[in-house]
């Protein structure tokens, strides 16, 4: 067992090089040499955790999302009892923007992976994966609050779930580029929230 979680250990500190990588040059310049490099171990040892470039793109785009759901997860935790689903949707769309620079980070390796799985089928299976789980956790907040008069029920629907998930992606991709910055970007979810709700009070995490 030590030796199954001293792998594991390492694998993600693999991937963490990658990230710091992929963050500044993206992933095309990113060779397992360079990785290596990075990660301070030599060539021949990274490929003993990892077979391809491959390989250790799918683990590393795991790995970062497990972190950003693991961070979105705190924040819903550290909301009051019972939070609304409006405050919930907050909680987790505010976890998706770079407000940060940990989540800044993420973004940007985030970023590179999209770039790269446009023309990559593997990359892209991997990449998607999570969106219709994810999409409908938004739909099922949307349907509560509908259930509790929060919402028109029109409105309550995975169409809509989805819009929410596209809004912050294109906020967090200006922030990238300087279009605006973290703080307009939470202001501006704000308002999509505000006119998805028509204008009810939300508690904000």
């Amino acid at each position: 067992m030590p030796k199954k979680v001293d792998h594991e250990a390492r694998r993600q500190e693999i991937s963490e090089a990658l990230w710091r990588i992929a963050s500044t040059r993206g992933l095309d310049g990113a060779s397992l040499r360079d990785v290596a490099a990075e990660a301070g171990i030599s060539l021949g040892r990274l490929q003993h955790y990892f077979g391809s470039k491959d390989e250790m793109l799918r683990f590393a785009l795991r790995h970062i999302n497990q972190l950003a759901e693991r961070r979105i997860r705190e924040r819903i935790e550290k909301l009051p009892e019972e939070p609304s689903p409006r405050t919930v949707l907050r909680a987790c769309l505010a976890g998706m923007l770079p407000l940060d620079e940990k989540s800044r980070i993420g973004a940007l390796v985030g970023a590179a992976y999209f770039a790269r799985a446009v023309h990559d089928e593997s990359l892209r299976a991997e990449a998607r994966e999570g969106t219709p789980e994810l999409r409908a956790f938004f739909a099922d907040q949307l349907r509560r609050a509908a259930d509790r008069g929060e919402l028109p029920p029109e409105r309550a629907t995975e169409d809509e779930a989805m819009l929410l998930i596209s809004v912050t992606d294109g906020l967090a991709t200006y922030v990238l580029l300087d279009v605006h910055g973290p703080e307009q970007a939470l202001r501006l979810l704000d308002r999509h929230l505000e006119n998805l709700f028509g204008g009810a009070q939300a508690g904000h995490a």
